[in-house]
């Protein structure tokens, strides 16, 4: 654990008492800090005063002793409108942070040469980060993970020199760590996402942009220019900060590229290949291409080289719940890519198979999944779930042929059902595929829920052979 010294002996409210906050607290505690903790739920409030935790409630308490408050990434800080604990901070000059930015001042004071890299984008970041991480430590590096991807920033040990911290930050991440200065800095991507948090489209761009504010001589700063967002921040970032470009669409004429399942290092002139993609059975799709990319290039700033880049690519297992075959049956697999929360995120599972049987539906974003019409002649048949279903319905129409399931257990049984021959017949090949285009909130708290609901299902089905979780 990383104790927050850098606010020894001060006054400071924490609201949210999920992991993100526990692991605040415990920060904070152990640097001598008196903590304010807080949430609107009252089981959490009580769970924690079980714990030991000081609970106060905000609403009542001093403000003008109070020397910051340390906000959970989920809790709305402007859009659509500032939670009740933002508004008093304002009211009384209290600076709002998050527990990333604590790790940010805690670095800067004591692992001043400690490698931060920060990774965030639309999609595509939690592969990323993981992979990233998993090359460096097959590098030998020690290297830490986290972020809004598997354990709090504030639960890691304090680096030495040279070593990693590998941080996944989403935006509402970025929009309470002020003071953000990475080593190395990847932005991977930028679509039509968490508007409601920020307002727009703008707004959600110069939040994600802000990953590159802090850096200066001698950072990296990598960005995927595949859409219009991310290009025009890249044309915007100062000089003094190294920029490298990646893409996994089009040939650059520096930086790092993917084509036809090769990497190639544009840094040279001629670009030459230096990773057979087709080999990484953790990355497959197009959309992977890009995660590797840029997982090179910041793997390369760090000083590994080429062959063990490559060898960590090949010994990638992927990530549960990000595109993950979940088992197989004669020539059907199923694959689980419940984190396509959007339709973004599903149109790259679905470019990526053919003969699909898809699942989709759930809580549905702004423009449905009309975007994603290129794809309906892959589809065979979609059966659709969730609050989504009926709207997803109309948009299929006479397109794809589709069916209203509405659990995802009825989804896989209505499939399983429709590739049942094939099941008999390895020669022949389909993909069962969940991947949504919704947030998952209308039938589960949290889209892994979800997945795993799916996983469940296909063991079900008699004959099917399961794939360990996490492996392809």
């Amino acid at each position: 654990m990383i104790a927050a010294t850098t606010f020894a002996g001060k006054n400071v409210a924490v609201f949210g008492l999920g992991l993100t906050g526990l692991a605040t607290i415990a920060s904070l505690q152990a640097a001598q800090a008196n903590v304010l903790a807080f949430d609107d739920n009252a089981a959490s409030r009580d769970a924690a005063h079980e714990n030991g935790i000081n609970i106060v409630d905000l609403a009542q308490a001093d403000w003008a002793k109070i020397d910051a408050l340390v906000l959970s990434p989920g809790v709305p800080l402007t859009h659509p409108k500032p939670h009740w604990t933002v508004e008093l901070a304002h009211e009384h000059g209290v600076e709002i942070i998050g527990d990333t930015e604590i790790l940010v001042r805690e670095l800067s004071y004591h692992a001043p040469e400690a490698n931060l890299v920060a990774i965030t984008g639309t999609n595509g970041k939690s592969t990323t980060t993981a992979l990233l991480g998993h090359v460096l430590q097959h590098g030998g590096m020690v290297v830490q993970v986290g972020g809004n991807i598997g354990k709090p920033v504030l639960e890691f040990d304090l680096p030495g020199p040279n070593q990693a911290l590998v941080v996944e930050f989403s935006s509402y991440q970025l929009d309470l760590t002020p003071t953000l200065c990475p080593r190395v800095s990847i932005l991977l991507n930028l679509s039509y996402d968490h508007i409601d948090r920020h307002g727009s489209m703008k707004g959600y761009a110069d939040v994600k942009a802000r990953i590159f504010a802090g850096q200066g001589p001698g950072d990296v700063a990598i960005i995927g220019v595949d859409d219009q967002f991310s290009r025009d921040i890249s044309t915007m970032l100062g000089s003094e900060i190294e920029m490298v470009l990646i893409s996994c669409v089009e040939e650059l004429d520096a930086g790092f590229y993917a084509k036809d399942a090769k990497l190639y290092d544009a840094t040279t002139n001629p670009p030459v290949v230096v990773a057979d993609l087709s080999s990484a059975h953790g990355l497959r799709g197009v959309h992977n291409w890009q995660n590797a990319a840029a997982a090179f290039a910041a793997a390369r700033a760090l000083g590994l080289e080429r062959e063990v880049i490559v060898e960590g690519f090949n010994t990638f297992p992927g990530l549960a719940h990000r595109m993950e075959r979940v088992g197989a049956k004669g020539g059907v697999v199923f694959i689980n890519d419940t984190k396509a929360t959007n339709a973004d995120a599903a149109a790259r599972a679905l470019a990526t198979f053919d003969n699909i049987y898809w699942i989709a539906g759930g809580l549905a974003k702004e423009g449905g999944i009309e975007g994603l019409r290129p794809f309906f002649d892959k589809i065979t048949k979609a059966y659709l779930i969730g609050d989504a279903a009926e709207q997803f319905a109309s948009t299929l129409g006479k397109d794809v042929e589709f069916e209203i399931c509405g659990t995802v257990e009825n989804a896989v049984k209505a499939a399983a059902r429709d590739v049942a021959e094939i099941f008999n017949k390895p020669d022949d090949t389909a993909t069962v595929l969940l991947a949504p285009a919704c947030a998952s909130f209308d039938q589960y708290r949290r889209f892994e829920l979800r997945g795993d609901a799916f996983r469940r299902a296909v063991a079900g089905i008699e004959g099917v052979k399961m794939t360990e979780v996490g492996n392809t």
